[in-house]
Parts: C-alpha cells; sequence; structure tokens
C-alpha cells in the first residue's frame, strides 16, 4: 500500500511538472512568434530589403528569447527563496513557540470547517508530525505550496519555444537568403507563415488550459496580428529614416 502511495504521488508530481512545463513552452511560444514578426513587419514597413529584415528578426530571436528564458529563471528562484525563507520561519515558530503554532493550526482547520472532537483529533495527528506540522502552517499562512520546478529547466523550456516558434516568421527569409527565390511572394508568405503560427500556438495554449481551442486560436490570431500591424504602421510611417540613413 506504502509503495503504491508512493508511485501516485510520483505520477501525479510528474503529471504536474508537465503541465507547467507545457504551460511555459505555450506561452514562450506565443512571445517568441508575437515579437520576432513585430520586428519584421515594422521592417517591412520600413520597405527595407529581405536580408535587413532577417538581420533584425534573428537578432531579436536570440537577444528577447535570451532575456525572456533569464527572467523566467529569476523568476522561479524568486518562488524557490520565498518557499525556502517561508519554511525557516514555520519551523523556527513550531520549534520555539510550539503553543502558538498550536493556536495558528487550530484556527487554520476551523477555517475550513472542522470543529469539535474532529477538530482536536486532526491537530492531534498533524502536531505528532513536526515535518506535517510545519508544512500546514506554512500552507495556513502562505496558502497552498506550491510544487518545486527547476528554475533552469523553465528557462531552458521557455527559451527553445521562443525560438523555435519565432523562426516561423523568418523561415522564407531564410530561405531567400539561401537562394530560393520569391520575388514579390517574400512578403505575403512571410505574413501568412506567421498568421498560422498565431493562431496554431493559440490552438495549443487553449488544448492546455482546457479551453475551446479555435477560440484560444483565433483570440492569438487577432491579437497577433493587432501587434504586427502597429510595427508595420509605425514602420511605414518612418521608413523615410530608414532611407536618409
Amino acid at each position: 500500500l506504502s509503495r503504491s502511495s508512493s508511485d501516485d504521488a510520483s505520477s501525479e508530481a510528474s503529471r504536474e511538472a508537465y503541465s507547467s512545463h507545457l504551460r511555459d513552452a505555450v506561452f514562450g511560444a506565443i512571445d517568441g512568434t508575437v515579437t520576432t514578426f513585430a520586428v519584421v513587419a515594422g521592417a517591412i514597413g520600413a520597405e527595407l530589403s529581405g536580408g535587413i529584415v532577417l538581420i533584425l528578426g534573428l537578432a531579436n530571436l536570440f537577444a528577447d528569447g535570451l532575456s525572456m528564458a533569464v527572467g523566467n529563471y529569476l523568476g522561479e528562484r524568486a518562488d524557490e527563496q520565498a518557499q525556502e525563507r517561508a519554511r525557516v520561519e514555520a519551523e523556527r515558530v513550531v520549534r520555539e513557540r510550539p503553543e502558538q503554532a498550536e493556536i495558528e493550526l487550530r484556527l487554520h482547520y476551523a477555517r475550513l470547517g472542522l470543529a469539535n472532537t474532529e477538530l482536536e483529533r486532526v491537530v492531534e495527528a498533524v502536531t505528532s508530525d513536526r515535518a506535517v506540522w510545519v508544512e500546514t502552517l506554512m500552507s495556513g499562512r502562505f496558502g497552498p505550496r506550491e510544487k518545486h520546478r527547476s528554475p533552469r529547466t523553465a528557462a531552458v523550456v521557455v527559451y527553445l519555444a521562443f525560438l523555435v516558434a519565432g523562426t516561423m516568421p523568418l523561415l522564407v527569409f531564410i530561405a531567400d537568403a539561401l537562394g530560393v527565390e520569391f520575388g514579390k511572394a517574400l512578403f505575403p508568405l512571410g505574413i501568412g507563415a506567421t498568421l498560422t503560427t498565431f493562431f496554431g500556438v493559440g490552438m495549443l495554449k487553449g488544448l492546455v488550459v482546457a479551453r475551446p481551442w479555435w477560440r484560444d486560436g483565433l483570440e492569438t490570431l487577432a491579437l497577433g496580428s493587432i501587434t504586427a500591424g502597429v510595427a508595420f504602421a509605425i514602420g511605414w510611417l518612418l521608413r523615410g529614416l530608414a532611407d536618409a540613413a
């Protein structure tokens, strides 16, 4: 029975970690697609050459992706450190002021609806195990504790998703740089690839968060198109600066 419970807990933790990193991948992909094509759209609006568009897009792809990954890493580290500080404080209270810790425990379970004999039985069971007592005190003070996530893994997942999705708007420009002739279809093809990626990433997000996939696909497509449209308009309005340079 003990082994079965341990296996179930391990399986549940694995599913939670998978779901968490899948969310990282989805949001990294959305940001990669939107920001990269915003740069591309701005360059197209400024009527720059395909080669310049590719250079600007790749520079944004790697630099902005790295920035997002570092931000995700630091955020996860901050959460990790905050939880550790909360644990140290809870352990100190249980060790040095057990009466106060027990009062907090009673209040915590009373808020959950326990009373009388049931409350006493639960409090007695929890206080008999110091580790469980500390965890419960942390939960009562700071809310349910999040499962541990590796900051490095979270950062890598975000970065890879950003790179893969962010490369989609650049594929036709990469092919053009390698000698494939697109002529006047170059920019329309780039736009088409990006819009398809917007919808695909939004669809994946909908599946991850258990929402209608078509709705999230259309939502991401619309928001991404607005972002790209703004960037294109700014590039078009300022195209004279590129000509002057």
